[in-house]
């Protein structure tokens, strides 16, 4: 199942041939440093066939990013559905992505993200997006400013699913992103 299409890279669901990579980007400490958590590869394999159930099912959660030139799967993007934090409103699904380290400065990530915005505003008819992360995660934050999303500095939040025994990681910086303020941008 395809979800989307840009000049480098195919947006997906997830199969079978990608659960190493998943497992790398679930295990990565570099990736995974804003996480309280690192997945071992059943658990990853879990997780994985949870998400492709639930693409398959609804067409929301984070699909597969794949190059187009070469096939290889660097990552993944998509739109989530929030049901474990105050963020509000709770119909703006959440814009995430997390990539390979081998895979990252080169825009995919940031062009991912582009296109699951146009997903979300012209074909599913959702008014906003938000996006957080760990306040300190400055090139996640990054990402998001340089997709026109604007800091909610009310928003910002301590994150339900952090343990108190990772208390760095529990305050997040909430982003938005209005339709309106995308469509003037485009």
């Amino acid at each position: 199942m395809k979800l989307a299409e840009t000049e480098r890279l195919i947006i997906r669901n997830w199969e079978d041939r990608d659960r190493d990579l998943f497992h790398e980007i679930n295990s990565d400490d570099t990736v995974m440093a804003f996480f309280p958590m690192r997945r071992n590869r059943a658990e990853s394999d879990e997780m994985l066939d949870k998400l492709r159930n639930m693409i398959e099912d609804t067409g929301y959660g984070f699909p597969a990013v794949e190059l187009k030139e070469t096939g290889e799967v660097i990552g993944f993007t998509g739109l989530n559905l929030i049901n474990n934090t105050d963020v509000k409103p709770k119909d703006a699904p959440e814009l995430g992505w997390r990539m390979v380290t081998r895979h990252w400065g080169k825009g995919y990530a940031t062009e991912a993200a582009r296109a699951m915005i146009t997903l979300a505003f012209d074909e599913r008819g959702h008014d906003q997006l938000v996006s957080f992360a760990v306040a300190v995660n400055h090139r996640s934050t990054a990402v998001m400013e340089r997709l026109g999303m604007r800091r909610d500095l009310d928003g910002d939040f301590d994150h339900p699913s952090v343990p108190d025994s990772h208390p760095h990681l529990k305050r997040h910086v909430l982003y938005r992103l209005h339709k309106t303020d995308w469509q003037r941008s485009g």
